[in-house]
């Protein structure tokens, strides 16, 4: 077992899918009997009925937007706890402001095995550069390294010049952090004539890495990986040395869907990332992330057997105003749902003088006689506004997740 953090990552596919089932159905159970939110959501719900995973696509979608107001209207959790408050190990705030809790466990946000793909092993000392102020992200991390063996330095953010002489002095073989928070300590350390050659390998998440700047590190010594996590699921994907693409974590339940609705895309395709974790204390079931990235074919080639995806590829919430009025994906998604020849669409706002203008831009199975102008009138009716419709062959749009897009020129 040493180059895997434990056997659960080489199971195969059939064995995967029926404890994941198994462990759905407790927690949907579970959640319907201790949740008061969910013992609404889930009142018409028989989890013994689910046959397989593809049946969660049966449930709503739940949105942050909706948690922020159920947890305004019930404070302080809206009811989505299955535990007290007063049972909580920790309780965090993200902007919103949006509540969460975690539970009185070692690893609650399952960040060890993350850093075990990152190369992080029992002994080393890692330098969390994650802010450990109200927010989860800190401590995810802390108890992440703990969880593994490591020693822990909470460094948190800011005060560049204090964290250099940190690294310089306590020597950390890791880091943990946002990508680009590492280069300005090493820079700043190497302004004031410190060596941070020690920290050899690192995780980050909270942003973008790119690959200038993976490069970079690569060229200072450093082995960077990066993985996705929320305030709200913990640990969702990661990276492994021997993989492109991210490995899905094995304590949750990862679908691509359409924005704007809970359907699911085909592999390959881009979509909203939607997540069910498996956590008792916090349940979330289909929590859309309002991130995209699309299901990789194939397994990893590190021997890890579970699902990829391909990264962060983009926000999913599209919403524009036209004309004075919003226009969100939903809209977009039930001018779809109500006409069974379009197989994708996308909504293109454009300007024509000093007007908006918009078309929707339908891949069809068939044309029949009067199909474009039907589109037209729900299309309209859905958005209130008025729009063309232009019918396009399949595989016409591009595959990037995009329902609307707003092509006006700003400049």
């Amino acid at each position: 077992m040493a180059d895997y953090y434990d056997a659960l990552e080489t199971r195969s596919s059939d064995a995967r899918a029926e404890a994941t089932l198994v462990a759905l159905k407790a927690q949907l159970a579970h959640a319907k009997a201790e949740s008061a939110a969910y013992g609404e959501l889930l009142a018409d719900v028989e989890p013994e009925a689910f046959t397989g995973l593809g049946d969660l696509a049966r449930l709503p979608v739940v949105r942050k937007s909706a948690l922020v107001e159920r947890q305004a209207a019930e404070p302080p959790f809206g009811g989505l706890n299955a535990i007290a408050p007063g049972q909580a190990g920790r309780i965090f705030t993200s902007p919103g402001p949006l509540y969460e809790l975690e539970a009185r466990e070692s690893d609650y946000g399952r960040m060890a095995r993350a850093l075990f793909a990152a190369g992080f092993r029992p002994g080393d000392v890692v330098h969390n550069a994650l802010s450990y102020h109200l927010t989860p992200g800190g401590w995810i991390m802390d108890a992440g390294a703990r969880q593994l063996g490591c020693a822990v330095i909470p460094a948190g953010i800011g005060q560049s010049e204090q964290q250099a002489q940190a690294v310089a002095h306590l020597r950390p073989q890791g880091y943990v952090g946002t990508p680009d928070f590492l280069k300005v300590i090493l820079d700043k350390a190497a302004e004031l004539g410190l060596d941070g050659s020690s920290i050899v390998r690192a995780l980050v998440s909270g942003g973008a890495l790119f690959p200038s700047l993976r490069a970079e590190y690569q060229e200072r010594g450093i082995a960077v990986l990066q993985c996705f996590a929320t305030a709200e699921l913990g640990l969702v994907a990661y990276e492994t040395r021997a993989d492109e693409g991210m490995l899905v974590d094995e304590g949750v339940i990862v679908e691509i869907v359409r924005p704007g609705s809970g359907e699911p895309v085909p592999d390959g395709e881009v979509g909203e990332l939607v997540v069910t974790n498996l956590q008792p204390a916090y349940p979330l079931i289909r929590f859309a992330t309002g991130d995209l990235s699309a299901v990789k074919p194939g397994l990893s080639a590190c021997g890890r057997t579970n699902q990829r995806i391909a990264g962060w590829m983009g926000r999913a919430d599209q919403t524009t105003k036209v004309k004075g009025m919003f226009v969100h994906p939903e809209q977009v998604a039930e001018v779809v749902k109500r006409h069974g020849a379009i197989r994708k669409a996308r909504l293109v706002v454009t300007r024509a003088g000093e007007a908006d203008e918009m078309t929707l831009r339908c891949e069809v199975t068939e044309r029949s006689e009067g199909l474009a102008a039907a589109i037209a009138d729900t299309l309209r009716s859905v958005c209130k506004l008025r729009g063309t419709v232009a019918l396009e062959e399949g595989g016409a749009l591009p595959n990037d997740g995009k329902v609307i897009e707003d092509a006006r020129a700003y400049e």
